[in-house]
């Protein structure tokens, strides 16, 4: 194992982004040859000052153009590190690195050779949620649970690691390049899918990750993305930065009609069904996961309806 460095982007989350610098620099003692980048996205709080103080191995950098992707591409050139041995980790400022995080994805490289990418759990801090609010509908939270054992991941089976929580050998940003910023989160935007066509670049050229349950990250779910409206406006900005993407999974069919793929509205036919039945059946559960699943195809039918139009 080289180097590793950690970079955390962060705009405006001046007392989370202190937890979470903290919770780094509790386990740097394991990983000597380590250091952290802060990138300051443009915050107009006390982020500056917050990032001042600690050991010089944290450096706070600034990226003027607003965007996640952006910032975390600024991170990348900033730790200097290229070589496979050395690894470049991603964590959030709204998250804490449980103990052994760090010792964790550095182990998972070492072990393994093969893989380019590994990632562990995002998981809620103590606090009680709605009793609707059930795994399915983790992901407008930003939280990340693939069970108990490892797991590997590649073209033959493409499932996604977030990240507030995983880990690149450097080369593969001199082979891939950066984040996209086109299908990036930008201020308090919802829904982006930056991870998603980064790791579906690394598939397809190749690549693997792997899910390492050990490495574990915890976050406080704010009160308002706790409720149904939040998730109806990421699922319908989920199906927007998708028709961005142009992911081989959703364009896979030739057919099309306003630049959507004929399996999406065959989908949300099913779906609309699955809704009604649901609803008229009083299985409230069934027919909210049914209404997500339709807001992502307004969303993602909007977006291709609008570049016809642009064109």
């Amino acid at each position: 194992m080289g180097r590793v460095a950690i970079v955390l982007p962060t705009h405006n989350r001046a007392a989370s982004l202190r937890r979470a610098i903290r919770s780094v620099l509790a386990q740097l003692p394991e990983t000597p040859e380590c250091s952290v980048i802060v990138v300051d996205n443009n915050s107009t709080d006390e982020t500056k000052q917050v990032c001042e103080g600690w050991t010089p191995r944290v450096q706070r950098v600034s990226e003027p153009q607003q965007g996640l992707s952006y910032a975390r591409n600024t991170g990348i050139a900033a730790t200097g590190l290229t070589g496979h041995d050395d690894v470049i980790a991603f964590i959030d400022d709204d998250v804490e690195a449980a103990p052994g995080w760090l010792t964790a994805l550095a182990a998972a490289f070492g072990r393994h050779p093969e893989v380019d990418c590994a990632g562990g759990r995002v998981l809620p801090s103590a606090g009680a949620m709605p009793s609707w609010l059930t795994r399915e509908h983790w992901s407008p939270l930003a939280l990340q649970d693939h069970g108990p054992a490892p797991q590997l991941f590649d073209t033959a089976r493409p499932l996604g690691l977030i990240g507030a929580n995983f880990a690149f050998r450097a080369d593969v940003f001199e082979r891939l390049g950066g984040f996209s910023p086109e299908v990036q989160r930008v201020k308090d935007g919802i829904g982006s899918t930056e991870d998603h066509e980064l790791l579906n670049r690394l598939y397809a050229s190749g690549g693997r990750a792997l899910y390492v349950p050990d490495a574990v990250v915890m976050t406080e779910v704010p009160e308002e993305r706790m409720t149904r409206a939040y998730h109806r406006r990421w699922h319908r900005g989920h199906g927007r930065f998708h028709a961005l993407m142009r992911a081989p999974e959703t364009e896979r069919a030739r057919g099309r009609i306003a630049g959507v793929p004929l399996h999406l509205f065959r989908s949300a036919i099913d779906d609309l069904g699955s809704w009604v039945r649901s609803a008229l059946s009083g299985d409230r559960a069934r027919a909210f996961a049914a209404e997500t699943r339709l807001w992502f195809f307004s969303g993602f039918l909007r977006e291709r309806c609008s570049c016809l139009m642009r064109r």
